[in-house]
């Protein structure tokens, strides 16, 4: 069942984690931008350290999904340069599945098979070629963690919304990803499930030293669950610190008024 994790607790930990963590990144961006008809997205600099979950905030349009895309390689940047553990990637396709491998990715809709909540979980194990046995243990133990457990045999597509995105994320990381990528997870949802994925993706990180990257529009959400919040607008990173200056103390006024709900130009 999952365990609970208070805010307090978690902010206890982030100075500890940040420095535990330093210089250890696991993907770094440099000089990435990304066109279709205009520029979306303009990243002079971005790292990411092993072990820390990363909020993204900024208003609709800013950029955020598309940051997503390309940390988890779905999208090409137009140019810049792509590092994972400090080797450059390259444009070869079965490297680029290979890393992907590494990485889990939830969207804001569930994408789930017509098939059993069991089964929806042990997809991934299956095709990496587990066995029976381990797929067993490990399929068991995550739907015990995202309590779903008694709905194992349930059909996937009866579930609701919260129900569903629980599955989605115990299936992404049932492989034991080094990245979990979410994307707005927990948009739409009662507040309960709000809480229960959140508690969850927080046991994920501190069990498995799972770095988590969150899109979010919800900004107390980036504040409870987030070691660092990044602040996007317009396709450009205003703003990256801890959670704690970013929300009491940012460096920039435009980081300010979006934190506090208000409307910025």
């Amino acid at each position: 069942m999952l365990i609970p994790c208070s805010t307090t607790f978690r902010k206890g930990e982030e100075a500890i984690k940040r420095q535990s963590h330093q210089n250890n990144i696991i993907v770094k961006l440099e000089n990435i931008n990304k066109e279709y008809d205009q520029e979306v997205l303009k990243v002079d600099s971005l790292e990411l350290n092993k072990g820390l979950i990363y909020g993204i905030i900024g208003p609709s349009g800013a950029g955020k999904s598309t940051l997503l895309r390309i940390i988890n390689l779905l999208t090409p940047p137009s140019k810049g340069a792509y590092y994972f553990h400090g080797q450059p990637v390259s444009k070869n396709s079965r490297e680029l599945i290979n890393l992907q491998r590494k990485m889990g990715l939830v969207f804001q809709k569930t994408l789930l098979f017509s098939d059993s909540v069991w089964n929806n979980v042990a997809y991934g194990l299956k095709a990496r070629g587990y066995n029976r046995e381990e797929v067993n243990e490990r399929v068991g133990r995550l739907l015990d963690q995202v309590g779903l457990l008694d709905l194992a045999r349930r059909r996937a597509d009866t579930l609701s919304g919260g129900e569903a995105q629980r599955v989605a994320i115990a299936r992404s990381v049932a492989f034991d990803p080094e990245l979990l990528l979410l994307d707005e997870p927990t948009a739409n949802l009662d507040p309960l499930n709000i809480e229960l994925i959140e508690e969850m993706i927080a046991t994920l990180n501190r069990g498995k030293n799972i770095t988590v990257v969150i899109v979010t529009h919800n900004v107390f959400q980036a504040r409870r669950i987030a070691d660092e919040v990044i602040f996007i607008d317009k396709g450009a990173i205003v703003e990256m610190g801890s959670a704690e200056k970013i929300f009491t103390d940012p460096e920039y006024e435009k980081t300010r008024l979006y934190v506090e709900g208000k409307v910025i130009s």
